[in-house]
């Protein structure tokens, strides 16, 4: 008869008992239903409200139904799943409509501007940050949206930093607010400054976050300044990929550095997670033509749809509770970054002889 220690050390070996089983399908189902029915209607009023967009109407949502879900329940697995590996997927489909030569389409006269806000916003995320005390994952956040795209560079950070759910909305509701403000005050801004088409397009491309916010500014401000505004944003969207890929490095350091004392490498796919390369390879086939115009609306529907169902499993992970144990800090250094950015933008028009 075997002992009780022989019994133990069978259980410990790998591939026993504490082999923790990958999800299954069914465990996935129920969440997974739940998260698309959200980004269902959050599409829709997003389509209806494209200023606020449909991806900030899932986190939304989904935050509000999770204070009715009791923790631990069918669709914790699904929700959880959409959060990351739908998120991860989201990044790559959106790969598909922004062309590496986007970049040269602006102009060199752009990139200037396009850098300058950048290194503002993520500069004055790390020191205003640390100076208000706001914590590492949050002021990241807050910084690459402010200084990026919004939500979809949230997204893409949060997938290579891991940022907790909390972090996550709190930064997007953050965006979502100045976001807001933007596209009611720069067209007013813009007049009384009297800002040329180009100006302005160039002046909302680098300043304003979200893609749809950008459009609903510089469309209302003239249809000139659209087409040049929305130019610069594909363009400014592209730095997700150097931020990601430094980021990652970062990342992959600091959790072997406290996982050991001893020296390792790092293997390659921690320093480059395989949703970047994918967003690389969309890029790149959208580069040389391989991808039909004719996919591009859908492509675009259904990358877009993907993140609506990230951001829903991120709300639905997601207790308002904690977000108010956030305190006003973050809203107040992105408040700060927005202005940043906003006067940052306009100053290096000034000196670079484009405003």
């Amino acid at each position: 008869m075997e002992s009780k220690n022989s019994q133990a050390a069978r259980a410990s070996e790998p591939g026993e008992v504490h082999k923790r089983p990958l999800p299954t399908i069914a465990r996935l189902v129920p969440g997974l239903a739940l998260v698309a029915a959200i980004a269902g209607v959050a599409t829709f009023l997003g389509s209806m409200l494209p200023v606020i967009g449909g991806p900030v109407f899932g986190i939304v949502i989904g935050a509000i139904l999770a204070n009715f879900i009791r923790s631990g329940t069918v669709v914790e697995a699904g929700a959880k799943f959409a959060s990351k590996r739908v998120l991860q997927a989201s990044i790559v489909v959106l790969g598909t409509g922004l062309s590496l030569t986007q970049v040269l389409s602006v102009g060199v006269s752009s990139l200037p501007v396009m850098l300058g806000t950048l290194i503002a916003a993520l500069a004055g995320a790390w020191f205003i940050g640390r100076l208000l005390k706001v914590d590492g994952d949050t002021r990241t956040l807050i910084g690459v949206g402010t200084g990026i795209c919004g939500a979809s560079a949230i997204a893409a950070t949060t997938a290579v930093i891991g940022a907790a759910e909390a972090k996550v909305a709190y930064a997007i509701g953050t965006i979502f607010t100045f976001n807001v403000a933007a596209v009611l005050l720069f067209p007013t801004i813009g007049h009384l400054l009297g800002l040329s088409q180009h100006a302005f397009g160039l002046w909302a491309g680098t300043a304003i976050n979200d893609t749809s916010s950008v459009v609903a500014a510089a469309y209302t401000y003239g249809t000139a300044a659209g087409a040049y505004g929305v130019v610069v944003k594909l363009t400014r969207t592209l730095m997700i990929i150097p931020i990601s890929l430094g980021l990652s490095v970062m990342t992959a350091r600091k959790e072997v550095a406290a996982g050991s004392t001893s020296r390792r490498r790092v293997p390659w796919r921690r320093l480059v997670p395989l949703f970047i390369v994918g967003f690389l390879i969309a890029s790149g086939l959208e580069t040389f033509g391989v991808i039909p115009a004719a996919w591009h609306p859908a492509l675009g529907w259904i990358g877009t749809f993907f993140i609506t169902m990230a951001l829903s499993g991120i709300g639905l992970s997601t207790r308002l509770s904690t977000l108010k144990a956030a305190g006003h800090r973050p809203l107040l250094l992105g408040g700060i970054l927005w202005v940043l950015v906003a006067v940052t933008s306009l100053l290096l028009q000034w000196a670079t002889g484009t405003l």
